[in-house]
């Protein structure tokens, strides 16, 4: 059981992927997130470490909407009450909002987390669940450890060096009240589509905590990372 279960209490924690992008950067071939990571699709291993929690009750994963009408069979052998699929929309915000909206209503608390972050753990899930129950939003981030340049509009030529101090790279998972995060999005037209759904809730003036993350918990976006992960993968 998860160090953060209750005994006897139903799972009541909803999770959203949004996996309904392209990939374009990741070069051609097959879509990046059924991209095979040592033998097994980058979208599973996402999935997986949710799957095996005891505090999450569902898990909804948005598609492309050719695929979300013919999953993967890999895929489609998992699809229950569980593990939903559903169309995912133009950007990411949209895809995590239609996720949202299938999301059983038992689920009080709402986590959303990154198909192409496939090496996520636990123990960060545990820390955004329990931070997100106390009312506040939660953010899985890294501490920015490298020198920052600021450079000029053509990128050309460094304009200033950054005081990294207090900067954090923001990852995936973040977690939320449900109520929460339906707010954010329902007033997604004041604020304007972000980066990011921890920042829709900030625009609303709600708080947010950081959850200090790992470094191995990356986010595979180009060929190389796929390297990378395969690296990580085989440990």
């Amino acid at each position: 059981m998860s160090p953060t279960s209750r005994a006897g209490s139903p799972p009541e924690v909803g999770v959203l992927l949004p996996a309904a992008g392209q990939g374009e950067r990741a070069g051609a071939g097959e879509l990046k997130q059924f991209r095979l990571i040592c033998g097994v699709p980058m979208l599973l291993r996402a999935v997986r470490p949710f799957a095996q929690h005891a505090r999450v009750r569902q898990i909804v994963v948005a598609l492309p909407p050719e695929f979300a009408a013919r999953p993967p069979v890999w895929l489609r052998d998992l699809i229950s009450q569980r593990l939903q699929v559903v169309a995912g929309g133009a950007t990411r915000a949209d895809s995590v909002a239609l996720a949202l909206e299938r999301l059983d209503p038992a689920c009080r608390i709402a986590v959303v987390h990154d198909a192409a972050r496939p090496f996520v753990s636990q123990d960060v899930i545990d820390a955004v669940i329990a931070a997100a129950e106390t009312g506040s939003g939660a953010v899985a981030a890294v501490p920015v450890g490298d020198t920052v340049k600021r450079a000029d509009a053509a990128g050309e030529r460094v304009r200033e060096t950054v005081d990294r101090r207090g900067l954090w790279r923001a990852q995936t998972p973040q977690g939320f009240p449900r109520a929460l995060l339906e707010e954010a999005y329902a007033r997604r037209a004041e604020t304007g589509d972000l980066t990011d759904d921890a920042q829709l809730v900030e625009r609303l003036g709600a708080p947010v905590v950081v959850i200090p993350d790992h470094t191995t918990n990356i986010k595979v976006t180009t060929a190389d990372d796929f390297v990378l992960a395969e690296a990580l993968a085989s440990r």
